[in-house]
Protein backbone atom coordinates (compact mmCIF):
# COMPACT_ATOMS: atom_id res chain seq x y z
CA UNK A 1 0.00 0.00 0.00
CA UNK A 2 1.84 3.25 -0.81
CA UNK A 3 1.25 6.74 0.62
CA UNK A 4 -0.53 10.02 -0.93
CA UNK A 5 2.72 11.42 -1.02
CA UNK A 6 3.67 8.15 -3.18
CA UNK A 7 0.89 8.47 -5.35
CA UNK A 8 1.23 12.01 -6.13
CA UNK A 9 5.40 11.88 -7.04
CA UNK A 10 4.28 8.88 -9.98
CA UNK A 11 1.30 10.94 -10.49
CA UNK A 12 3.53 13.62 -11.60
CA UNK A 13 6.03 11.14 -12.99
CA UNK A 14 3.55 10.10 -15.31
CA UNK A 15 2.58 13.50 -15.61
CA UNK A 16 6.35 14.68 -16.66
CA UNK A 17 6.74 12.19 -19.35
CA UNK A 18 3.33 12.66 -21.69
CA UNK A 19 4.23 16.60 -21.14
CA UNK A 20 7.01 17.02 -22.59
CA UNK A 21 5.68 14.65 -25.35
CA UNK A 22 2.95 17.41 -25.76
CA UNK A 23 5.39 20.17 -25.71
CA UNK A 24 7.24 18.75 -28.41
CA UNK A 25 4.40 19.56 -30.64
CA UNK A 26 4.80 23.11 -30.15
CA UNK A 27 2.77 26.17 -30.71
CA UNK A 28 2.47 29.76 -32.77
CA UNK A 29 5.75 31.05 -31.75
CA UNK A 30 4.32 34.42 -33.23
CA UNK A 31 1.01 34.32 -31.43
CA UNK A 32 2.68 33.55 -28.02
CA UNK A 33 5.33 36.63 -28.40
CA UNK A 34 2.16 39.01 -28.85
CA UNK A 35 0.64 37.70 -25.65
CA UNK A 36 3.39 37.77 -23.76
CA UNK A 37 4.81 41.31 -24.68
CA UNK A 38 0.81 42.42 -23.40
CA UNK A 39 1.52 40.49 -20.39
CA UNK A 40 5.18 42.21 -19.31
CA UNK A 41 3.79 45.63 -20.77
CA UNK A 42 2.31 46.72 -17.81
CA UNK A 43 5.80 45.76 -15.67
CA UNK A 44 7.97 48.08 -17.86
CA UNK A 45 10.56 49.69 -15.67
CA UNK A 46 10.64 46.62 -13.40
CA UNK A 47 13.38 44.05 -13.06
CA UNK A 48 12.45 40.95 -15.26
CA UNK A 49 13.50 37.34 -15.24
CA UNK A 50 13.19 35.62 -18.16
CA UNK A 51 15.40 32.21 -18.84
CA UNK A 52 17.59 30.72 -21.89
CA UNK A 53 14.67 28.01 -23.77
CA UNK A 54 16.04 24.30 -23.56
CA UNK A 55 14.48 21.18 -24.42
CA UNK A 56 11.26 22.33 -26.38
CA UNK A 57 10.22 25.34 -24.42
CA UNK A 58 9.14 28.51 -25.49
CA UNK A 59 11.30 30.78 -26.40
CA UNK A 60 10.72 34.22 -24.46
CA UNK A 61 13.28 35.96 -25.56
CA UNK A 62 11.79 38.24 -28.54
CA UNK A 63 9.78 39.37 -25.44
CA UNK A 64 12.50 39.92 -23.09
CA UNK A 65 14.47 41.72 -26.02
CA UNK A 66 12.18 44.82 -26.08
CA UNK A 67 11.56 44.78 -22.01
CA UNK A 68 11.95 48.28 -20.67
CA UNK A 69 13.62 47.58 -17.94
CA UNK A 70 16.68 45.75 -16.43
CA UNK A 71 17.05 41.48 -17.44
CA UNK A 72 18.54 39.42 -15.77
CA UNK A 73 18.68 35.01 -15.84
CA UNK A 74 18.38 32.41 -13.39
CA UNK A 75 21.43 30.15 -11.93
CA UNK A 76 21.21 26.98 -9.98
CA UNK A 77 23.15 27.26 -7.12
CA UNK A 78 22.92 23.88 -6.77
CA UNK A 79 20.61 20.76 -5.56
CA UNK A 80 17.69 22.11 -3.15
CA UNK A 81 18.63 25.60 -2.97
CA UNK A 82 16.39 29.00 -4.77
CA UNK A 83 17.66 30.15 -8.35
CA UNK A 84 20.17 33.71 -7.50
CA UNK A 85 19.49 35.75 -10.60
CA UNK A 86 22.36 37.87 -12.47
CA UNK A 87 21.69 41.18 -14.41
CA UNK A 88 22.25 39.94 -18.40
CA UNK A 89 22.85 42.50 -20.86
CA UNK A 90 23.45 39.88 -24.03
CA UNK A 91 26.50 38.57 -22.61
CA UNK A 92 27.70 35.60 -23.71
CA UNK A 93 26.43 32.78 -21.36
CA UNK A 94 28.20 29.56 -19.45
CA UNK A 95 26.57 26.16 -19.09
CA UNK A 96 25.36 25.42 -16.49
CA UNK A 97 23.78 22.33 -14.33
CA UNK A 98 21.21 20.15 -15.97
CA UNK A 99 21.43 21.36 -19.14
CA UNK A 100 21.05 25.05 -18.56
CA UNK A 101 22.96 28.53 -19.44
CA UNK A 102 23.09 31.15 -17.68
CA UNK A 103 25.16 34.73 -16.66
CA UNK A 104 28.85 34.52 -16.00
CA UNK A 105 29.49 34.56 -11.97
CA UNK A 106 31.86 38.26 -12.60
CA UNK A 107 27.97 39.78 -13.47
CA UNK A 108 25.84 41.63 -10.25
CA UNK A 109 23.02 39.06 -8.56
CA UNK A 110 19.68 41.11 -8.97
CA UNK A 111 16.32 40.23 -7.24
CA UNK A 112 13.67 40.57 -10.02
CA UNK A 113 10.32 41.96 -9.48
CA UNK A 114 8.86 39.66 -12.65
CA UNK A 115 9.71 36.25 -13.67
CA UNK A 116 9.00 34.60 -16.71
CA UNK A 117 8.60 30.65 -15.57
CA UNK A 118 8.81 27.48 -17.84
CA UNK A 119 7.43 24.66 -16.67
CA UNK A 120 6.29 21.32 -18.51
CA UNK A 121 2.44 21.71 -17.74
CA UNK A 122 -0.40 23.73 -16.50
CA UNK A 123 -3.91 23.85 -15.37
CA UNK A 124 -6.53 26.35 -15.32
CA UNK A 125 -5.95 27.03 -11.45
CA UNK A 126 -2.14 28.34 -12.21
CA UNK A 127 -0.41 25.51 -11.06
CA UNK A 128 2.19 24.44 -12.85
CA UNK A 129 4.54 20.92 -13.39
CA UNK A 130 8.16 21.59 -13.66
CA UNK A 131 11.05 18.95 -13.70
CA UNK A 132 10.83 17.79 -10.16
CA UNK A 133 13.61 19.95 -8.53
CA UNK A 134 11.39 22.49 -7.03
CA UNK A 135 13.65 25.35 -7.72
CA UNK A 136 10.98 28.00 -8.91
CA UNK A 137 8.68 26.68 -6.04
CA UNK A 138 11.58 27.80 -3.30
CA UNK A 139 12.38 30.47 -5.72
CA UNK A 140 9.03 31.88 -5.57
CA UNK A 141 8.40 31.29 -2.21
CA UNK A 142 11.82 33.28 -1.21
CA UNK A 143 10.91 36.14 -3.19
CA UNK A 144 7.18 36.58 -2.45
CA UNK A 145 8.63 36.41 1.49
CA UNK A 146 10.99 39.40 0.64
CA UNK A 147 7.65 41.23 -1.28
CA UNK A 148 5.58 41.61 -4.11
CA UNK A 149 6.64 39.52 -7.11
CA UNK A 150 4.82 38.33 -10.18
CA UNK A 151 4.95 34.81 -11.62
CA UNK A 152 3.97 34.77 -15.21
CA UNK A 153 4.19 30.94 -16.95
CA UNK A 154 4.93 30.62 -20.21
CA UNK A 155 3.81 27.48 -21.94
CA UNK A 156 2.58 26.09 -25.55
CA UNK A 157 -1.35 25.83 -25.22
CA UNK A 158 -0.82 21.97 -25.89
CA UNK A 159 0.47 21.89 -22.25
CA UNK A 160 -2.51 22.33 -20.73
CA UNK A 161 -4.25 19.76 -18.73
CA UNK A 162 -7.24 18.80 -16.17
CA UNK A 163 -5.60 19.21 -13.09
CA UNK A 164 -2.13 19.09 -11.48
CA UNK A 165 -1.49 16.93 -8.00
CA UNK A 166 -0.87 20.11 -6.07
CA UNK A 167 1.66 19.92 -3.05
CA UNK A 168 1.54 22.46 0.03
CA UNK A 169 5.07 23.85 -1.47
CA UNK A 170 3.87 24.11 -4.70
CA UNK A 171 3.95 27.74 -5.72
CA UNK A 172 0.81 29.15 -8.17
CA UNK A 173 1.46 31.57 -10.87
CA UNK A 174 -0.21 34.90 -11.05
CA UNK A 175 -0.91 34.68 -15.11
CA UNK A 176 -0.31 32.29 -17.32
CA UNK A 177 0.82 32.59 -21.08
CA UNK A 178 0.25 30.75 -23.91
CA UNK A 179 0.14 31.07 -27.51
CA UNK A 180 -3.49 31.27 -27.69
CA UNK A 181 -4.38 33.59 -24.99
CA UNK A 182 -3.25 35.24 -20.86
CA UNK A 183 -4.98 33.21 -18.20
CA UNK A 184 -5.75 35.20 -15.23
CA UNK A 185 -6.69 34.23 -11.94
CA UNK A 186 -10.46 33.89 -11.36
CA UNK A 187 -11.77 36.07 -8.37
Amino acid sequence: MSSPKAERAAAKAALRRAALAARAAGGDQAALERNLRAALAPHAGQVLAGYWPMKGEPDPRPAMEIHDGPLCLPVVPGRGVPLIFRRWQGEALDPGPLGTSHPPDSLPEILPEVLIVPMLAFDSGLHRLGYGGGYYDRTLEMLRAIGPVTAIGLAWQVQRVDSLPVDVFDQRLDQLVTDTGILRPEL
